[in-house]
């Protein structure tokens, strides 16, 4: 037997939202409205998806490419919705329609829906659920035999009568259709209405009158209804939220405070990741196995390695490898990469840029538009100057670079492998590698490299070592001072 076809219905004004953006656009955690219908009839096995849209196609950018889309031009009501999608509706085989702002819908009642009807021989089955509040939905009244005989709506005085306004059954606005009993009765619904628009509920009186069965489903989960206006919106993403937060700890992740926790439903996390209080997970976001996020961290589209931390952080498209650390108060920018044991400390912000293994930016530094090698440290307050006013430009950093407190890089600008730069130093002119680089003042023609730098280091501080307390200088070297220039290097 050929799966069934769903229709989703989506053309809707949502004039309720109060909104200029189309009501199944409005997100639930990450996702537009619409997207979680469609998500639960994919997983039901749907043999085809097909979302009913306005003229102006608004919902085509929240659409994926396996979905087909019909185009109601006029909102002339939910039958004319699905008149829109007839073509797409087979005559021999089971349709099922709903409306798109159920993003609560999942796709066990959809295929638990379809499963009935197909056991119940009747030409239509809807499902229902009785509310403590069923304000705002239509109401379905039953036939002395327990089947459906009709539903009302109660959108405007007169609709419904007193007596039908006490009902607590309500539509659902989920439906299973025979084919061709559907097609057949959408060519009899009027418009004989308070709206003056063709209600798909009353294919079911149609149906009746043939002498056809209507019958019902009522749905477990009452909270399974759709979306009126934004104070159902912020009881759904509630619930949604709920259910993504059990999800990830029922798969081995610790969420500290899952009520102080946002977390997208297309997150992925993996075992023995600890979420702190005040975090928020948005996106595409990734992290590895054993990282540690937050308090008080915003990922977004972030992709986060293996026992790596992000304490009271902001990521925006950036990664972070395994076993690095990044915060507090760190802001990495979109295209900022972080290798293995790298470090992005307090107050850094860092865009456009690559952080090599093992290395640290550890606190009040700009770094954009850099490519950093290995095991190099940026001292505190090291500011790439990427933009000329115009254009940007890159800075190269290479391996066990050290550069002192107050560095400016003035980019295009290249330091070489184990070099060095002097405290308060603005560097304008590529730095050979092992060189000390410094410039007194901000003059950058005052610029002097001091060839051999790195080499000389490691001789005095060897000989420090072997001979301690040897020397004529505040550092211990005997080498003259004024070699090294003002402002010997901290690594800070």
């Amino acid at each position: 037997m050929a799966e069934p076809v769903v229709v989703i219905l989506a053309a809707g004004q949502g004039t309720r939202m109060r909104s200029e953006i189309p009501k199944l656009l409005h997100p639930v955690c990450g996702r537009p409205m619409i997207a979680w219908s469609v998500a639960a009839a994919r997983e039901a096995g749907a043999g085809e998806i097909v979302v009913v849209d306005g003229p102006e196609r608004p919902l085509a950018t929240a659409l994926d490419d396996d979905v087909t889309t019909a185009v109601q031009e006029q909102p002339l009501g939910t039958a004319d919705a699905v008149r829109a999608a007839r073509a797409r509706i087979p005559s021999d085989g089971t349709v099922i329609v709903l409306n798109g702002d159920h993003p609560l819908i999942t796709a066990r009642t959809l295929r638990e829906l379809a499963e009935a009807h197909r056991h119940s021989g009747a030409a239509a089955t809807i499902a229902t659920a009785v509310l403590d509040d069923p304000a705002g939905y239509g109401r379905v009244v039953r036939a002395p035999d327990g089947t459906v005989e009709k539903v009302v709506e109660t959108k405007a005085p007169g609709d419904a009568s007193e007596l039908e306004l006490r009902i607590r059954e309500i539509n659902a606005g989920i439906y299973a259709f025979d084919g061709s009993e559907l097609l057949g009765a959408l060519e009899h619904v009027r418009s004989d209405n308070s709206q003056g628009e063709l209600y798909l509920p009353d294919v079911l009186p149609i149906l009746r009158a043939h002498e056809r069965t209507v019958d019902a489903y009522e749905i477990a989960d009452a909270s399974e209804v759709g979306v009126n206006d934004r104070v159902g919106l912020a009881e759904v993403v509630a619930i949604a939220q709920r259910r993504i937060h059990e999800r990830h700890m029922l798969a081995g992740v610790t969420i500290v405070n899952p009520s102080a926790t946002v977390i997208d439903a297309d997150v992925e996390l993996a075992p023995d990741v600890v979420v702190a209080p005040f975090t928020s997970l948005h996106g595409s976001t990734r992290i590895g196995t054993g990282s540690v996020i937050g308090p008080l961290s915003t990922l977004i589209d972030a992709r986060v390695g293996e026992q790596a931390k992000v304490v009271h952080s902001y990521l925006n498209d950036a990664e972070v490898g395994d076993r690095a650390s990044v915060g507090p108060f760190a802001y990495l920018r979109p295209g900022a990469v972080l290798r293995e044991r790298s470090k992005a400390g307090t107050f850094v912000e860092i865009k456009n840029s690559e952080i090599g293994r093992g290395t640290k930016v550890p606190h009040l530094s700009y770094i954009g538009d850099a490519d950093i090698g290995e095991e190099t440290n940026l001292g505190a307050s090291t500011i790439t100057a990427n933009y000329d006013g115009s254009r940007k430009h890159r800075t190269t950093i290479g391996s066990r670079v050290k550069t002192s407190v107050d560095t400016t890089l003035v980019a295009p600008v290249t330091v070489g492998d184990d070099a060095y730069t002097a405290a308060g130093s603005v560097i304008g002119s590529d730095v050979p590698p092992g060189a000390l680089a410094g410039s007194p003042g901000v003059a950058r023609t005052n610029q002097r490299n001091v060839e051999g730098y790195a080499d000389r280091r490691k001789e005095r501080d060897a000989s420090q070592h072997a001979a301690p307390g040897v020397g004529n200088n505040a550092d211990g070297s005997s080498e003259p001072a004024q070699s090294d220039m003002s402002g010997s290097p901290s690594a800070g």
